[in-house]
């Protein structure tokens, strides 16, 4: 009776939870559509197929994916130049690219992306989602006035207020949905005069149909859209997999990288052919769920019938939405999601660290996801190259049979070859030099020519130099080179009694 109860109860928390993601996706969609220059059932149509189908196919239960700002703004100009079914073509092509990507598990290598760009990540989309609802205090461009404006103030305020409070009283009831249905009801009946979701563009629709791209298939087409589809590939997926990792952090939990590219992929494949601008995991739906209970796919497949519901019946009591109580929910999302620890994270790591977590959320806000990803692993990876450079250490001693012995401890690679090679004395050595690399290693080719050039230059010296105890990976390696290297190791060298 106990279990009965529970998954009842378990029921009723993911369904809820869909419901309120459903109700904050309508605006965004809409206005992501307007961002990417098409019609609102464009991105509607996105925000419902996307999401479905990640949610029954992704890696990671609970995330929510649908029309995001990320891709709609690379997408307008593709738009723009050659028009929408342009655009259907590229997503198609987009939905494809990840497919295969997931297919040969190179999902798995967003494990690589460093926490400080993690923090960047996720700081600035806060901030990116933040300024995204600043248009709701305008209407054609301009600020809005008088009471106007105090109204849209305070119902985002109470908005705020009831999400704050309300889950310390009572935790069965998503505190937003309470929020929605209260404050547009309390509207209604006021007939308070503020932006609705009505007046931004209609919602009502029907089905989304199916349709083949109208599009010349032919080389040109492809030279035009393969270089879009791949931008839009990549900015979808590393969004994706980086939100999969945030809820993977909130929820303990671990999900699947290769499979989350797979169901990115498919969901962008169909919704090319229905019509849709395509999308990837967003993250401040996927807040809004995770924080609402909502942890198994159910909530997300929850999500997109219920906006497909909108859609299809509900336009009118979508569209009598306060804009204003979805901008408060959407600025909870930005409190909950922004990490306010980095602030003294920044002052206790070290200064390249924290360089890497600014730079990363200013690239963020100022120009796209991808970009500012792409810049902080390059950061991040320089960094980690210059101190390991740096911490390669060679001693030598003077060996009874008249051999000088360097002794080497690190790694050896293109970041320490500098160092490595000021450590070696070639003029005033003696005529039998030995390098050991018991307690080291040769990382790349970089090593391997440093090496191979310092025996050069031991050679031109009339002097012999053998490599000793290196290890079993890098003695392959040398073996493979086919003579690339002129290098010998010791106990091919000289006798030493």
């Amino acid at each position: 009776m106990k279990k009965m109860f529970n998954d009842i109860e378990a029921l009723r928390r993911e369904i809820l939870s869909g419901l309120t993601v459903a109700l904050a996706l309508v605006p965004e969609a809409i206005a992501f559509s307007f961002v990417a220059g098409v019609e609102p059932l464009v991105g509607l149509y996105a925000a419902f197929i996307v999401g479905l189908l990640t949610s029954i196919f992704g890696g990671r239960p609970g995330m929510i994916s649908g029309a995001t700002g990320a891709l709609a703004v690379v997408m307008v100009e593709l738009v723009h130049s050659h028009g929408v079914e342009y655009l259907f073509g590229a997503v198609i092509l987009m939905g494809i690219i990840q497919i295969l990507i997931g297919a040969f598990k190179l999902g798995k290598f967003s494990r690589i992306i460093p926490e400080t760009v993690m923090l960047g990540f996720v700081n600035g989309l806060a901030i990116v989602i933040f300024l995204a609802q600043i248009d709701s205090f305008k209407a054609d461009g301009a600020w809005l006035t008088g009471t106007t404006m105090l109204f849209t103030i305070a119902i985002v305020l109470f908005t705020m207020l009831i999400m704050h409070f309300l889950p310390k009283y009572n935790k069965k009831i998503p505190s937003a949905l309470v929020a929605i249905v209260t404050l547009t009801i309390a509207v209604s009946i006021m007939g308070i005069d503020v932006i609705k979701v009505g007046d931004l563009a209609s919602v009502s629709g029907g089905l989304p149909k199916f349709s083949i791209p109208q599009i010349s298939y032919n080389f040109e087409t492809l030279r035009i859209i393969i270089p879009y589809a791949i931008v839009f590939a990549s900015i979808g997926l590393i969004e994706s997999l980086m939100t999969l990792r945030l809820v993977d952090d909130i929820t303990d939990t671990r999900g699947s990288s290769d499979k989350e590219c797979i169901g990115q992929g498919v969901a962008n494949l169909v919704t090319g052919f229905f019509g849709g601008m395509g999308g990837c995991a967003m993250i401040g739906q996927s807040m809004i769920n995770v924080n609402n209970g909502g942890r198994k796919r159910l909530s997300g497949i929850a999500a997109a019938l219920f906006l497909l519901a909108f859609i299809l019946f509900g336009s009118s009591l979508i569209e009598a939405i306060p804009v204003a109580v979805l901008t408060g929910v959407m600025f909870m999302v930005v409190i909950a999601t922004f990490e306010w620890i980095s602030f003294e994270v920044i002052k206790k790591v070290e200064k390249s660290d924290a360089f890497v977590v600014i730079v990363v959320t200013v690239v963020t806000v100022f120009t796209d996801l991808a970009v500012a990803v792409g810049i902080g692993i390059v950061l991040s990876s320089l960094v980690f190259s210059w101190k390991k450079g740096q911490n390669i250490l060679i001693e030598y001693s003077e060996n009874k049979n008249g051999y000088k012995e360097y002794h080497v401890k690190g790694v050896l690679f293109f970041g320490s070859v500098a160092n490595f090679n000021e450590r070696f004395n070639v003029a005033n050595d003696p005529d039998k030099v030995v390098i050991n690399f018991g307690h080291a290693s040769i990382f790349d080719h970089s090593g391997f020519e440093a090496l191979n050039n310092l025996a050069e230059k031991y050679e031109k010296q009339g002097k012999e130099l053998l490599i000793k105890n290196i290890n079993t990976r890098c003695k392959e390696l040398s073996d493979k080179s086919d003579n690339l290297y002129n290098f010998r190791f010791y106990e091919e060298g000289f006798k030493t009694n």
